[in-house]
Parts: structure tokens; C-alpha cells; sequence
């Protein structure tokens, strides 16, 4: 194989970009295998855009044509799974939207049945890993630049949404369409990047408000407490009734922190020795001067890196690695069995 034939399951917003992308030739050896919508009038739309490309309203149908070797889902999260698992079991490859799945059992079966079969590729659409900044925040943490890490926290709170945008649809922010509110719709590429940054707590303690400042039933404003089990804590907190929001990540370590602001620009602040050495070492004249403010600077270097972010660069990014591993076994950059952490 020299070309995958990827099928698109869901020509909505999400569906036509990635479309758009494979048909202006953005992904190298990825090619527009088949689309499919249940709704006849992305029919219309898919006949004026891609003449070329078959088009179905039924997905079983697609899978069973023979015109397609993969197929990404954008569809509703809790349809995710269920159209992965038909997918592999026809030996097709398969990338999911994020969420997983509403449900966590679900995205564990479709993850076994994906390990039984080593030959196709099962991934999952979290973007914001091919982010260069946070590839350089991973890079400081795995190479040793902070330390062990002890604390975690992250304010993401540029969510905001009016009530205008949930009454436009049915299904927005309810548990029958979406499956919930902040947590699986607009936070699940920070809940992953902090787990894949920094790993997985052993416990989470959550203030989950439900309708708190908009009329829904389901989460809109949440603030964890994330326990990893070896004296590191986190926080976490988000909501989508911040107008003016917070993007803040800071992570300490004991031999320096990171400072993430906007997903634009790093702040590295590294100790010349671990805390745990200075606190060994200092004497109480260097430790008094210190509460004078003097000799700050002396105790740590600090460097900055800015980034600029190029608009559906990332979901290039990952349909060109779904793809190099489909083709030559390049690691996936996010594996689908990822999705249960999310």
C-alpha cells in the first residue's frame, strides 16, 4: 500500500475540514477514500466539493465497500466506539474523535479487540500533543529539567460559552447528545496533555457544579483536586462562564517549575541546585537574605519560549501520523487505547 484511502464519518464541521485538508493534498499519502452523513443534505454539499468521492448514508455500507482502508469518526462522542469496533472488526484502520466515548468500558473493549488485532492501527485524535509547545514542555520534564515533579496546577477557563450557543441545538451540553458538559467537550485536550504530561493521579477529589451559571443539566463549572500518589498534588479547574478566562499551567519540580501562559509562551525556571539540596545546605544568613529579597536570581536561571500556533496544523499533524503509521509503523503520537485516561 503506497496511499491510504481514509473515509470521513460525518461530514459536519470537524469533518469537512479534515476533507478539505486530504483534498488540497495537506497530507502526504492520505487520499479521500469515501464520505458518509446521514444527513441528505452534506449529500448535496459532498456532490459540489468532491464529485469524485462515493458518498453513503449508511456507515456499515461504507465500511463493507471496499473503498476505504481507514476511517476517522466525527460523529456524536457516544457513536465513536461503536463505529471503531465495526471498523476493526472488517480489518479497516480506525481514528476517533475525542472523547473516546462517553463511557470508559466502552473505549476498554474497543482497545482490547484492537490489541487482538496487531496489524491495524487505532488511534485517537488528540491534536494538541502535535502542539511544538507542549512537545517542548514534555521534552523539559522527561529530560530531567524540573525534577520530580510535585505539584500540578491548571486554570483553563477560556471556554466561554453564552446560552445562545447550547440553545442552537438540541444536543449541545446534555447527556443524551454530548454525553455532558465541560469536562467531555470543551476540556479533553487539557485533561490528556496533563496526564501525558505528567502522568496519571491515583486519585481525583471533584467540586463537579451542574447548571451553575447557564440552564443545562449537565457540568459547566469544575474545580479538581488530583492526588498521584507519591506526595505530588494537582488542581485543576475549568468552566464556560469565564468572559475574560484563564489559560495558566504551572507544574514545580524540585529542581525548578514550568510556567505555560496562553498556550503561547514558556516560562522555565531552573534551580542551580534541588530545593531538597538547598534546604540542606543553606545556611540561616544565605536563607535571611533570601527573605530580603536579595539573592534571588542567584539560586536559578530562567528562560523563555514562544510559540505561535498555525490554525489546523496540529490536525494535520495527527491524520500524517495516523497515516506514516499505517504505512510504515511509525509510533503514534496518541494510540487510541489512550482515550480511557479522558
Amino acid at each position: 500500500m503506497n496511499k491510504v484511502r481514509l473515509g470521513i464519518i460525518g461530514l459536519g464541521a470537524q469533518g469537512g475540514t479534515y476533507a478539505g485538508f486530504i483534498n488540497d493534498n495537506k497530507i502526504a499519502n492520505l487520499e479521500l477514500g469515501a464520505i458518509c452523513d446521514i444527513d441528505p443534505e452534506k449529500r448535496t454539499v459532498a456532490a459540489e466539493k468532491y464529485p469524485n468521492v462515493p458518498f453513503y448514508d449508511n456507515y456499515i455500507d461504507m465500511l463493507e465497500s471496499g473503498d476505504v482502508d481507514a476511517i476517522v469518526t466525527t460523529v456524536p462522542h457516544y457513536l465513536h466506539t461503536e463505529i471503531g469496533k465495526e471498523a476493526l472488526s472488517r480489518d479497516i484502520h480506525a481514528l476517533l474523535e475525542k472523547p473516546g466515548d462517553i463511557y470508559a468500558e466502552k473505549v476498554k473493549e474497543i482497545s482490547d479487540l484492537a490489541a487482538s488485532k496487531p496489524n491495524l492501527t487505532f488511534g485517537i485524535f488528540f491534536n494538541q500533543r502535535t502542539n511544538p509547545l507542549y512537545q517542548k514542555v514534555k521534552s523539559l520534564i522527561d529530560n530531567g529539567e524540573i525534577g520530580e515533579i510535585r505539584r500540578t496546577n491548571w486554570i483553563i477557563t477560556t471556554w466561554w460559552r453564552p446560552q445562545a450557543y447550547y440553545d442552537q441545538s438540541s444536543w449541545r451540553a446534555t447527556w443524551s447528545g454530548e454525553g455532558g458538559g465541560v469536562l467531555v467537550n470543551q476540556a479533553p485536550h487539557q485533561i490528556d496533555l496533563l496526564q501525558w504530561l505528567c502522568g496519571l493521579p491515583k486519585k481525583v477529589y471533584a467540586n463537579v457544579k451542574y447548571g451553575y451559571q447557564r440552564d443545562l443539566n449537565v457540568d459547566d463549572d469544575v474545580t479538581t483536586v488530583l492526588d498521584y500518589g507519591n506526595g505530588a498534588t494537582g488542581v485543576f479547574i475549568t468552566c464556560t462562564h469565564d468572559i475574560i478566562g484563564t489559560d495558566r499551567l504551572e507544574i514545580t519540580g524540585d529542581k525548578g517549575k514550568i510556567l505555560v501562559e496562553d498556550s503561547k509562551k514558556i516560562t522555565l525556571k531552573s534551580l542551580n541546585q534541588s530545593e531538597t539540596q538547598m534546604n540542606q545546605d543553606m545556611t540561616w544568613e544565605e536563607v535571611a537574605e533570601l527573605f530580603k529579597g536579595n539573592g534571588m536570581g542567584d539560586i536559578y536561571k530562567e528562560e523563555t519560549f514562544e510559540f505561535e500556533s498555525v490554525w489546523g496544523q496540529q490536525h494535520i499533524s495527527v491524520l500524517e501520523n495516523f497515516t506514516a503509521n499505517i504505512l510504515d509503523g511509525t509510533p503514534l503520537i496518541a494510540p487510541g487505547s489512550d482515550g480511557i485516561n479522558v
